[in-house]
């Protein structure tokens, strides 16, 4: 599975490890695996051969011990001197098999212990847990002294003692064998266990990253074809190769990605039709309102020297009409912003002169209290900053309360100006919509004095700016639209004085 070529750009940056990555876990996991059988079996290997060697060496040594005893020992007179115990012991034991100590009692009944060497071996080795068992006899056995031993540590070296009586009234002999040589063995047998586990891990920690590798390399792309997907590269589409499950996840991938292509172009199809359709209703309703619009002015010029009875209606159609003509020239301008053909044309204004023109155009200057001082200058299209402002002001006006208060201020490169009003405020529900085209507060009445386009307009020109509008609730009550404006647009050339005329580049994406 892989990705058409120039499809597997985008998200490549996310491909290498981290510690929240499949491919590590995988990793991990095979490598917990691998590490609990290879301990595992390596702990059952060295016990049995541990135990192997043991009993091997142990046998040997017990049988050894046993035959030597009674050829050596048995044949010795009841209470034997020491001198003839001391040499048994040497027949009997041997520095390079194990060490002897014969313990009997002597003719002047004195006991007597005779060691095969005194420097290494004598009867205080022997602990006290074995020569008991050797001293007891076994009942209902012809043989009532049978032979016992015990695994010990001496000086931090591995030793077999072993002890046994020979009848009643024989010598008892105990032996004292090293098993330094076996512990060398079964050291080199765990290095041995030990270097095999890591070489399994290793080899697990490779495999998973074999693994990794072909089963997350496709999850990756599928990744990447989803990111651009996302991005707007409808066309975007996966090999398909194999038929294993992750082939099928392309499939399914790639017919939802056609489908998607598909709904998308419709959609797209439809969404030109409806914005051919409103700019050309707009222009062919330009041309009869125009001369409706001068035939209401004369009715208007005449309404007071026409009946009562009529000129109320006649007041009703000029009013009509008007709206009719703002909505008219509304739409006009949506479809301007929609086409991307809404262009700015600047020119450097004192802002506050331009806020206070607005107002005082639509008598609002004794409505709305203006704090905005004179000289901040800002290179603007006039004409767009008047919607703004008419939109923003008109709105607290209508559906705020008053005092109605307009702020002007700069913020390094910005030109911020803040609308309050004291009014109820914007319920927490309809905030995140009121930029949007055609929303009303009150969905119920479908029949208002506005439009639902004022606050989108405003938008659109903030945006074309290279700025933008957020609405607030303020603390202390009340609705808050602030207009952030740069004091030059980004594309103006310093070197213009009259400024250029630029497009906008779409509707609703800043400049």
């Amino acid at each position: 599975m892989s990705l058409r070529p120039g499809a597997g750009r985008a998200g490549r940056a996310s491909g290498g490890l981290r510690w929240t990555s499949l491919r590590l876990r995988l990793v991990a996991v095979f490598a917990l695996v691998a590490l609990t059988a290879a301990v595992s079996v390596s702990g059952i290997a060295y016990w049995l051969n541990r135990d192997a060697v043991l009993t091997r060496a142990q046998n040997s040594a017990l049988n050894d011990f046993r035959d030597s005893l009674q050829r050596n020992a048995a044949s010795l007179p009841v209470a034997p001197t020491c001198e003839s115990l001391e040499k048994a012991a040497d027949q009997i034991g041997g520095p390079d098999t194990y060490q002897v100590v014969l313990i009997d009692t002597a003719p002047d009944g004195s006991p007597c212990a005779a060691p095969s060497d005194r420097d290494v071996f004598t009867l205080d080795d022997v602990p006290a847990s074995l020569q008991r068992a050797v001293n007891t006899p076994h009942k209902n056995d012809d043989n009532r002294y049978h032979l016992h031993w015990e695994r010990i540590s001496l000086q931090g070296h591995p030793y077999l003692v072993a002890g046994a009586r020979i009848n009643r009234d024989g010598p008892t002999g105990y032996m004292l064998k090293s098993l330094d040589a076996e512990r060398k063995d079964l050291n080199s047998l765990a290095w041995s266990l030990g270097i095999a586990t890591l070489l399994a891990l290793i080899g697990a920690a490779l495999l998973a990253q074999a693994a990794g590798s072909a089963v997350l390399r496709p999850v990756r792309r599928l990744g990447e074809a989803a990111q651009r997907l996302g991005e707007g590269h409808l066309d975007t589409r996966l090999k398909v190769t194999g038929t294993d499950e992750l082939a099928e996840m392309s499939r399914t991938f790639n017919s939802a990605a056609e489908a998607l292509e598909t709904r998308v172009e419709e959609l797209s199809a439809r969404e030109a039709a409806s914005r051919r359709f409103v700019a050309d209703m707009s222009h062919e309703l330009r041309t009869p309102l125009t001369a409706i619009t001068a035939v209401t002015d004369v009715l208007e010029d005449e309404a007071e020297a026409l009946d009562p009875m009529i000129a109320p209606a006649v007041r009703l159609v000029v009013s009509e009409t008007r709206r009719l003509n703002e909505l008219v020239e509304t739409l006009m301008e949506v479809t301007r912003f929609d086409a991307g053909t809404a262009k700015l044309r600047v020119d450097e204004v004192d802002v506050a002169d331009m806020i206070m023109a607005c107002m005082d155009a639509r008598a609002w200057l004794d409505s709305v209290e203006l704090d905005a001082p004179r000289g901040l200058l800002a290179t603007l299209d006039p004409r767009r900053l008047d919607v703004i402002m008419a939109n923003l002001i008109g709105n607290a006006l209508k559906h705020g309360g008053s005092p109605v208060r307009v702020t002007l201020r700069r913020e390094g490169e910005q030109i911020v100006v803040a609308v309050s009003d004291h009014g109820p405020g914007i319920p927490e529900g309809v905030l995140p919509h009121v930029f949007d085209r055609f929303y009303k507060a009150d969905a119920s009445r479908a029949r208002s004095e506005g439009s639902g386009l004022g606050l989108s307009i405003a938008r659109e020109n903030a945006h074309i700016h290279g700025g933008d509008i957020t609405a607030a609730n303020s603390p202390s009550g009340g609705a808050v639209f602030t207009l952030r404006l740069p004091v030059r647009p980004a594309e103006d050339d310093p070197d213009d004085p009259d400024g250029p005329d630029r497009p906008h580049g779409g509707a609703g994406s800043p400049a």
